[in-house]
């Protein structure tokens, strides 16, 4: 893999968060019909624009997988210096993606040991390089490893250690909703939700506490349970859950990370095609 390939795959990934900010409606999260409101309208425009500044450090991601060639702890440990410094740097370019950098920096850089690899052993791959210690973290917890400690969830880390089991779920639900005649959009939509009708979202338990967590899920279900976003009763059920979170001010980010992480997965076989 050259450097070029290393910054086709940034791209790739970067596309995909940026084709996730572009979904709507999706409930409780940033989306364009911010753009019609004023007091919202530099959130969403922030977010786009700052996505940009994830490329660099992607970037980098896959050039360090691409050298050492196996998901070692010492790879483990310089992705995690990458992103410090690609944090900072999108933090000045207006913030955000925090979660998202964490699911595509692992997947990035899974996908660059093995070109040749599909979507899901890129996924595995990933889970080996999450399964070390990154031993120059900062020692101070962050608000998701707190939230997850205080609940007994998964997080984050969890979810990469188990080789992102939400992102493959994900996967599989574009396929269905696609091959069911759904729109790219409808079926975008509807691997979203899958991700957030169990996902233990370490965002919503620290706004909303368990007993909202499970509001959101179920919610995410009904919708789903009404055939998803491409049926009429789906997408009255989508429009009562997306009024209701908004109204509560809870945003399920946890989910539009993985979702990212899936349409990028979802890019590989035309990204890099085995041979």
């Amino acid at each position: 893999m050259s450097s070029r390939e290393d910054e086709a795959l940034a791209q790739a990934a970067v596309t995909a968060l940026t084709g996730q900010l572009a979904l709507a409606p999706k409930p409780g999260l940033p989306d364009p019909r911010d753009l019609d409101a004023r007091e919202s309208r530099m959130d969403h425009g922030m977010l786009r624009w700052s996505a940009k500044a994830l490329a660099p450090g992607l970037a980098a991601m896959a050039a360090a997988a691409r050298r050492t060639g196996e998901p070692t702890p010492g790879l483990r440990t310089e992705l995690g210096a990458i992103g410090r410094c690609t944090e900072h740097s999108v933090h000045l370019a207006g913030g955000g993606h925090r979660g998202a950098l964490w699911a595509l920096g692992l997947l990035v850089a899974a996908a660059a040991l093995d070109p040749r690899a599909g979507a899901r052993d890129v996924a595995a791959a990933a889970k080996r390089i999450a399964a070390h210690t990154d031993r120059r973290a900062p020692r101070r917890p962050s608000r998701g490893s707190s939230v997850s400690a205080k609940y007994g969830a998964a997080g984050a880390r969890g979810e990469a250690r188990a080789g992102f089991p939400h992102v493959r779920r994900a996967l599989d639900t574009l396929t269905r909703a696609r091959a069911s005649g759904a729109t790219e959009a409808q079926a975008r939509l509807d691997a979203l939700l899958t991700v957030m009708s169990t996902l233990q979202d370490t965002e919503l338990l620290y706004t909303a506490g368990p007993m909202g967590l499970r509001h959101v899920q179920a919610g995410a279900r009904t919708v789903l349970e009404s055939g998803g976003t491409a049926t009429e009763t789906g997408a009255k059920a989508l429009a009562s859950l997306d009024a209701d979170l908004h109204a509560r001010a809870w945003s399920p980010r946890g989910s539009a990370g993985l979702l990212a992480g899936a349409l990028f997965l979802d890019s590989i076989p035309v990204l890099v095609p085995a041979a």
